[in-house]
């Protein structure tokens, strides 16, 4: 089989180096790009004659996979997919696969890490402290006691809600699917209408696809509390931007915590959540550890030699 990793995996080079070594054992072929081209002719170009690729988050759609008539399997070195054709494999019987699991306790921290910065206005903090002002305007409110709503109980909220309950956060959500494991914790499942309306946090961890695509709206965004927080470390097409700055900026909605968008940072500079008041902006980081990165290369290669083998693993088609 002919291999192609068409994009850096930012994982040691000895890491790197021992999984490729298994392929080739094998008696498979793998070229390694040690740079991203996201271009479609540069894609286009890698992908030629392969049977397989690794990709990450770089778009990988129909006008590339068109001209690939090899390619039998994409291993995708994310969680998310909706940057892949994954329409466009079914029809061709292209298999795919994701790296389901590798950054769960890194979007859990870093969503509640912007819950405790907002909370606490720590970037005011140390900008007060370097203009030499004192904490006037700066008194914070705890996250104890307080009602988070979690938005998909998968994995990632599902490790957001044991940290809230270590908080002393009561705890309600809306899943898809309900799970008993988490009623048994305390945890009240409620309509997403409620959910925006009674928490004082709300925090949001599903997929984008066909279903979630504007969820969170204008009108579910107005429900909520001129008191609490938005936190979306899942993806940016799920919510209403426009409708969240609108809110911000009216004093409808005390603070916001952003880390994903419509479309890949940099973002454009007219896009309404820069210039939005209260919010922290992150430029899709959630997911980016070091020891996510390990986890992810593991669970990436892990694929790939099980398909090799004639099987497959975290398989979305």
């Amino acid at each position: 089989m002919k291999i192609a990793l068409l994009e850096p995996l930012a994982i040691r080079s000895e890491t790197l180096d021992a999984f490729v070594t298994k392929i080739k054992t094998l008696g498979h072929e793998i070229t390694v790009y040690n740079d991203r081209d996201p271009s479609p002719e540069g894609l286009r170009a890698r992908s030629q004659g392969m049977d397989a690729v690794i990709i990450a988050n770089t778009p990988y759609r129909e006008d590339v996979l068109e001209t690939c008539p090899d390619l039998r399997y994409i291993d995708v070195a994310f969680t998310g997919v909706d940057h892949i054709d994954v329409d466009y494999c079914r029809k061709k019987g292209i298999q795919v696969s994701n790296a389901s699991g590798y950054s769960d306790i890194c979007v859990a921290e870093l969503a509640f890490g912007m819950m405790l910065s907002l909370s606490r206005y720590m970037v005011q903090c140390d900008q007060a402290v370097r203009d030499g002002k004192d904490k006037t305007g700066l008194v914070g409110t705890e996250l104890a006691g307080k009602t988070l709503g979690v938005i998909g109980t998968g994995k990632i909220g599902t490790r957001v809600i044991s940290i809230a309950r270590a908080f002393g956060m009561d705890v309600i959500a809306y899943s898809r699917t309900v799970k008993p494991e988490l009623e048994a914790m305390g945890v009240k499942y409620l309509p997403l209408a409620e959910v925006m309306a009674q928490s004082d946090i709300v925090t949001l961890h599903t997929p984008n696809n066909a279903e979630t695509k504007g969820l969170i709206s204008k009108e579910l965004i107005e429900k909520m509390k001129p008191s609490a927080t938005f936190i979306n470390t899942a993806r940016g097409p799920i919510v209403d931007s426009q409708a969240l700055a609108d809110a911000l900026n009216a004093g409808k909605l005390r603070a916001a915590g952003i880390d994903v968008f419509e479309m890949e940072p940099p973002i454009p500079a007219d896009h309404p959540l820069v210039t939005a008041k209260n919010v922290l902006l992150a430029p899709h980081v959630a997911f980016a550890t070091k020891e996510a990165m390990e986890r992810r290369a593991e669970i990436v290669f892990e694929n790939m030699l099980a398909w090799l083998n004639g099987d497959i693993r975290n398989q979305i088609c």
